[in-house]
């Protein structure tokens, strides 16, 4: 019998170090940049509301028609929360002592398998909150599908696009597990550092392929 998040069954002898979803809040907040979104539509409806006051409207006329573009604004803001949400919902991350897994996709499920021989170094990217971001850069040769990856994947590295753990919590720890366990395939010692909460793009360099 599989467990949760896994393809199949772990074959004999590999152990999960450590599994877990993307927070929906991190998601919304820096995947879809909720907060900016939200900012462009607020100042659009100011502006226009502006211009109705300007133009000598009724007051009556200006809020119906505030209240129609706040109402309009939120659909997309809902949209994009909803998304998050089943994101974390259909998303998991898996580290064992041998690869990285990870189960995602709303409308189609699907599974990708990364073993550890084939991450050259992770990138680490905290969040002021404590959660963030663990890029895996791959061998050179290894083909990835970027749209079919997204969200779990680096931004604008479309040209050779690296698998992302994406919007953890306790991101440092997460990323310390990843580390010594790959350096334990490696069979190499390991000495990791914690990461300031606001020391955005630390990197990992501690991988099986580093140590060939």
């Amino acid at each position: 019998m599989a467990t949760q998040g896994l393809p199949a069954r772990l074959p004999e002898g590999e152990r999960i170090i450590w599994q877990g979803s993307p927070s929906w809040r991190v998601v919304v907040r820096s995947v879809f940049h909720v907060r900016l979104v939200a900012a462009y539509f607020a100042l659009i409806i100011l502006w226009c509301v502006a211009s109705e006051y300007r133009s000598g409207d009724a007051g009556l006329a200006i809020a119906i028609s505030g209240a129609r573009m706040i109402g309009g604004a939120l659909v997309p803001l809902a949209v994009m929360t909803a998304y998050a949400w089943l994101t974390q919902r259909t998303t998991v991350y898996t580290v064992t002592d041998r690869r990285v897994v990870m189960q995602f996709g709303v409308a189609f499920p699907m599974s990708f398998n990364i073993p550890f021989a084939k991450i050259i170094c992770a990138g680490l990217n905290v969040h002021a909150d404590g959660s963030g971001d663990m890029n895996l850069q791959l061998s050179p040769g290894e083909k990835l599908a970027y749209l079919a990856m997204w969200p779990n994947v680096r931004p604008w590295r479309m040209a050779r696009p690296e698998p992302m753990i994406r919007g953890v919590e306790n991101a440092v720890q997460v990323a310390q597990l990843l580390s010594r366990a790959l350096a334990a395939s490696a069979s190499m010692p390991v000495s990791v550092e914690p990461v300031a909460p606001r020391a955005a793009g630390a990197t990992i360099r501690t991988s099986a392929a580093a140590a060939a």
